[in-house]
């Protein structure tokens, strides 16, 4: 009996942690948040993976802090609704007031009459804290779902939260998958390193290559415009 032949093409689901790609990747780089993440994957991973499904977690952004950002990221998921392949699921983004803990000043050594800005110095402020509920959770669950049907050949995880170190573990490990991760920084998690197949970068030139058009044409005549602020 002849061996098993390795497929030319393999099937890649990839798992978007959305608010982890943001802050890692794009928030300094407002340039690069037009960005369509079919072709982003294509740009970072092998021609061998042709890629199927794209999984994006995220959750809805509150007006709070800046009013215009709800605004800003409706106008990115109707872009990303012109891709197929690309589905959005959605947690919780919860905006508090807590208290914290306020750090005093570092005070230049050479001064030694140097003072805080003011006394006396506050032990505890109130501030607003924002949280994300819910996507490295909704993430995980689909990711070992997709394992356990055989969804895939490959799946890339487009991550550096290391909350999501023990499912991809049980992917490798446990079900013998090939499970890779997509770091939005320089160096990924040694812990996701430790438990991935194998480890890709997001550079900026894989960003400036998977930018949507500007506008985006759609049926009928309409269009979608990115947000003026992301130039």
């Amino acid at each position: 009996m002849s061996a098993a032949r390795t497929p030319t093409r393999l099937d890649t689901i990839v798992y978007i942690d959305g608010f982890n790609l943001y802050y890692r990747a794009l928030k300094s780089k407002p340039q690069f948040k037009w960005l369509n993440l079919l072709d982003l994957a294509g740009q970072v991973l092998s021609p061998k993976n042709r890629v199927t499904k794209v999984w994006y977690f995220s959750a809805h952004v509150s007006a709070r802090l800046d009013p215009g950002a709800p605004v800003r990221q409706k106008l990115y998921l109707d872009a990303l609704k012109t891709v197929p392949e690309i589905e959005a699921r959605f947690g919780n983004f919860l905006v508090n007031k807590r208290g914290a803990g306020l750090v005093p000043p570092d005070l230049d050594p050479a001064k030694p009459n140097a003072r805080p800005p003011f006394l006396p110095w506050p032990d505890v402020v109130r501030i607003f804290r924002t949280e994300e509920k819910g996507s490295d959770v909704n993430l995980a669950t689909q990711l070992l779902i997709d394992s356990f049907k055989n969804n895939y050949d490959v799946a890339a995880v487009v991550t550096n939260d290391t909350d999501l170190v023990e499912p991809i573990r049980f992917a490798t490990q446990e079900m013998n998958k090939v499970v890779g991760i997509i770091s939005p920084v320089p160096k990924a998690a040694t812990s996701l390193q430790n438990v991935a197949s194998f480890v890709r970068h997001i550079r900026d030139q894989h960003l400036a290559a998977s930018q949507f058009p500007d506008p985006i044409p759609l049926p009928g005549g309409k269009q979608i415009a990115k947000p003026p602020t992301w130039i």
